[in-house]
């Protein structure tokens, strides 16, 4: 399993600490548009591991920082489909703005996807 997958699969297990430092290897290797993505998923990761240990504000600022950088790739880019999970990552971001609670059966999945 390459380090994209490995990273998709951990974050899909909530382990958003681990799946951080899956892709941040790849991130420090790579460059472009390559490069914003992957920093991208890792905010995107950050931001849920703020959101478990109840740190709402970093997660909001990085819930922020992630779309941004996300908003701007076709769906599926770099083969992982992450549309469902930025969409969820704003609910979340509005929701705990409002301070209620996310449940762990809630946080967002990403999909790996042939390309």
């Amino acid at each position: 399993m390459n380090a994209l997958a490995h990273g998709v699969e951990l974050f899909n297990g909530h382990h958003f600490w681990h799946a951080h430092e899956a892709w941040e290897e790849l991130w420090l290797k790579s460059s472009g548009d390559e490069r914003t993505f992957l920093q991208g998923l890792i905010q995107l990761a950050a931001a849920y591991h703020h959101v478990q240990r109840g740190t709402y504000r970093g997660a909001m600022r990085l819930f922020d920082a992630a779309s941004a950088k996300l908003d701007p790739f076709p769906a599926g880019y770099g083969g992982v489909d992450r549309a469902v999970a930025v969409e969820a990552a704003r609910r979340h971001r509005t929701r705990i703005a409002d301070d209620e609670e996310i449940d762990a059966r809630e946080y967002a999945k990403l999909t790996l996807v042939n390309g």
